[in-house]
């Protein structure tokens, strides 16, 4: 799978502190699953979060290893915005209230670092947060105030670290087992998560925290050629996603007593899938095709739809996010580098 960065080394690139030309700042058009040109050089896949319904904000990093942020505020997308860092891995953001978000990457010194929102036009300083870290970091919260974070670290073993609402946790090993490639992590109510990851031998590994203490590893088979992608519509029901050495999306499910057979999705995919469920009993799955387009399938609660080209000729993993019920926005880096949007 092709990786942004290689596509752009050595390029000459820069982020402007002022909407490119073409960039709409009006409300957006009244056609929904139109691709929009948000504009931008970015050097990563986009990242999104929303703290409340119909705001929006999206994170990449720029030639100048700087985070660049540009929201929707409900009526218009603002400029970009330089929120610094030296940054070389993706973004991750995460919110665990109205009004909050945290913002997480790693440094050019292999360190996590961490950024927040304090208020309107306002973040917060850098800080490190330690660590030597290979893998991008996922975030989870499962409560106000609470933020675990996941990482792999040169270990190849899975560290943990946590925000109690006062102070951060030291790191933990979830070791001793080595893991490959990026993380996915869940919750699915409070004091509960779960943690997914490639094995070495390519196969899916879960670890999960019951409230008390966690569980061993598990290996739930599969031979992936991607990494996973979760989603939880419910107490108690994890849906886990990956590109297969076929290249097919393949699926596998926990629904509260024991977990499923992998079911074959089908499609010819070229990069980590993005899941997203907008209500209990419902989920949309998107990815890139061989062809460059976006693809889309859907489990409307009964049955999986045929797969459908949203189009677009895109080059790194898709971000899609839901604010709620029958909304769902997806973010994609174009050849041209720029940030585009559907919805």
């Amino acid at each position: 799978m092709v990786r942004l960065t290689t596509l752009l080394l050595g390029a000459a690139i820069s982020l402007v502190s002022e909407a490119r030309p073409g960039v709409s700042l009006k409300p957006r058009a009244t056609v929904p699953g139109r691709w929009e040109p948000l504009g931008g050089t970015l050097f990563s896949p986009p990242t999104v979060v929303s703290m409340e319904e119909n705001i929006l904000d999206v994170f990449v990093v720029g030639g100048d290893s700087a985070v660049w942020q540009r929201y929707w505020d409900g009526c218009e997308w603002s400029n970009w915005r330089n929120l610094g860092g030296k940054i070389v891995s993706k973004p991750v953001p995460i919110s665990w209230g109205p009004g909050r978000m945290d913002l997480f990457a790693t440094g050019t010194d292999g360190a996590l670092w961490h950024s927040w929102w304090t208020g309107p036009g306002t973040w917060g300083r850098w800080e490190s947060l330690g660590g030597v870290i290979v893998s991008d970091t996922s975030a989870v919260s499962w409560g106000p105030n609470r933020i675990d974070l996941f990482v792999v670290g040169t270990t190849s073993q899975v560290y943990h670290k946590w925000w109690d609402g006062n102070a951060w946790g030291g790191w933990e090993s979830l070791g001793p087992q080595t893991m490959r490639g990026n993380i996915a992590s869940v919750a699915w109510g409070p004091n509960r998560l779960d943690v997914f990851v490639r094995g070495t031998d390519n196969t899916l590994q879960h670890k999960w925290w019951n409230g008390n203490s966690w569980g061993g590893w598990e290996s739930l088979g599969g031979i992936l050629a991607s990494d996973p992608a979760v989603v939880s519509w419910s107490a108690n029901r994890l849906d886990v996603f990956a590109v297969g050495t076929d290249h097919a999306l393949w699926h596998k499910w926990w629904d509260g007593n024991t977990w499923s057979t992998w079911e074959n999705l089908g499609g010819v995919l070229e990069s980590v899938p993005s899941v997203v469920s907008d209500r209990p009993g419902k989920i949309d799955v998107y990815a890139i095709g061989t062809d460059s387009a976006l693809w889309h399938r859907q489990w409307d609660g009964g049955v999986w739809r045929p797969w459908e080209s949203l189009g677009g000729k895109i080059v790194d993993e898709p971000a899609a996010i839901s604010w709620g019920p029958e909304r769902i926005d997806v973010f994609a880096v174009g050849t041209d580098h720029a940030l585009w949007h559907n919805y």
